[in-house]
């Protein structure tokens, strides 16, 4: 007999307070470097910056996931850590707003709570400035791996700190706990002899295309394959898997997603939406509406990466990582016509 889980999702990482700024007085400068395609992004040294607007909003990887995950009407917990400051207070306020359960949540109280920088430019793509404050404390315990066991998955976001010693406790739950990975920065950078360890224990692994292209050189293996190869998401995904996800998904931005898990690759071009806001948080209601789609669905690819993708038209149209999410009801919409979502 199965043990019934208290959670569908259990989210884990970092969560902040953001402060958006929109800004028109700015330079993008090619950077050939960089196989994805991206500029950089600059400003005139020495010289004030003029902001044409400014909102706050929530944002951070675990809390994005946790607020994504619930509106799907997925019963979640949130593993953050936030500070003993005001910005802290509002945080899990906006977590309560909903319905997170917040049991997990461990407050910092020698620290402040994480918060963003975001600039966006006329294009609506931004740049963030993160200050990681209390996320950088996050520590998980023998006893929160009792509780992660009480979930059916865990969806395991950007972490910094001691991110290896967290890493090392999350592949430890039980067997039957799924885990979602969809890694940040720091874990990124510290490239693949670190990371791939991890992999053989990961269910879904979600990253986007210069992430991919990142983690594939840091393999001694790969660190002279050419452009040719690097922009190519097949080859990609192929490395990516023979380490050991079960799923692997690659985001490329206007040019969809691709996904593979060993038997069958998978396309899902980009939904378009008319009025493009802003892109923070797109990564984070991509995959974890990619992993919502796997339970939901009775783990049917196609259907998920379908989720995901009108999830991220969703939240693009709104300001901030957490407005404009879709869900339960805009579910039964979507999947309503069998035959739509196929197209």
């Amino acid at each position: 007999m199965s043990l019934i889980k208290k959670f569908d999702f259990i989210t884990v990482g970092g969560s902040t307070e953001d402060i958006s700024m929109y800004i028109d007085d700015y330079h993008l400068i090619a950077n050939k470097d960089n196989a994805a395609g991206n500029p950089f992004l600059a400003f005139d040294y020495g010289t004030k910056v003029n902001v044409s607007k400014a909102f706050i909003t929530f944002g951070g990887g675990a809390a994005n996931t946790a607020v994504c995950l619930s509106l799907l009407g997925l019963k979640v917990g949130g593993y953050i850590t936030y500070g003993g400051d005001d910005r802290g207070k509002r945080i899990i306020d906006n977590l309560k707003k909903f319905k997170i359960d917040i049991t997990l949540a461990k407050k910092i109280t020698d620290d402040i709570s994480g918060f963003s920088f975001i600039v966006i430019g006329t294009g609506n793509e931004h740049v963030a400035f993160s200050y990681r404050a209390a996320n950088a404390k996050l520590e998980i315990t023998d006893k929160d791996i009792s509780k992660f066991n009480q979930s059916d998955w865990l969806f395991v976001t950007s972490m910094t700190g001691d991110w290896e010693k967290n890493m090392e406790k999350i592949v430890s739950v039980d067997r039957s706990v799924k885990i979602a990975w969809n890694p940040g920065e720091k874990q990124i950078q510290d490239g693949f002899k670190t990371y791939k360890k991890y992999l053989k224990n990961i269910e879904v692994l979600t990253m986007n295309k210069d992430e991919a292209i990142k983690i594939v050189l840091s393999d001694p293996e790969h660190a002279t394959k050419s452009y040719d190869f690097l922009v190519s998401s097949v080859n990609l995904l192929n490395v990516i898997k023979s380490w050991g996800p079960r799923v692997v998904v690659i985001t490329n931005g206007e040019h969809g997603a691709d996904a593979y898990d060993g038997q069958k690759y998978y396309y899902q071009p980009v939904i378009d939406n008319q009025h493009k806001e802003d892109t923070t948080g797109l990564g984070d209601a991509f995959g974890s509406s990619f992993a919502a789609g796997l339970k939901l669905f009775d783990y049917d690819i196609k259907k998920a990466l379908y989720l995901a993708a009108w999830n991220a038209s969703s939240v693009i149209s709104k300001l901030g990582a957490q407005n404009g999410l879709l869900d339960a009801s805009d579910i039964k919409i979507l999947f309503k016509t069998p035959k739509k979502w196929k197209k």
